[in-house]
């Protein structure tokens, strides 16, 4: 059987919200992206370079802990790298603004 290829953010998105129902993995998502996000205003705000460093291991590190241990599935970012890191920050969003909830089963 062969895999679906996604052409588009808007036809993945559907596909990442499947792979992330568990309630911990979300909140998981949510932590690493934040801590991300501020890591990078950080590394901006003292002009220091080391704190980019840990952008993607605290981003990937919880979100990967999520997947591994509580989704029981494999992150998508290894498939659409570039998909599942643009639908990280839409789930982040949707959850900090509540259009999208962070318990879905």
């Amino acid at each position: 059987m062969t895999e679906k290829r996604f052409k588009s953010l808007k036809e993945f998105y559907p596909f990442y919200l499947t792979e992330h129902t568990n309630l911990t993995s979300r909140i998981l998502h949510f932590i690493g992206t934040l801590l991300a996000v501020l890591l990078l205003f950080t590394a901006i705000l003292f002009h220091d370079l080391r704190f980019v460093i840990g952008v993607p291991i605290v981003g990937y590190g919880f979100a990967w802990v999520g997947h591994y241990f509580f989704e029981k599935n494999k992150p998508a970012t290894f498939q659409y790298p570039f998909y599942s890191l643009a639908s990280d920050f839409i789930l982040f969003w949707d959850l900090l603004t509540g259009s999208q909830p962070f318990r879905v089963k």
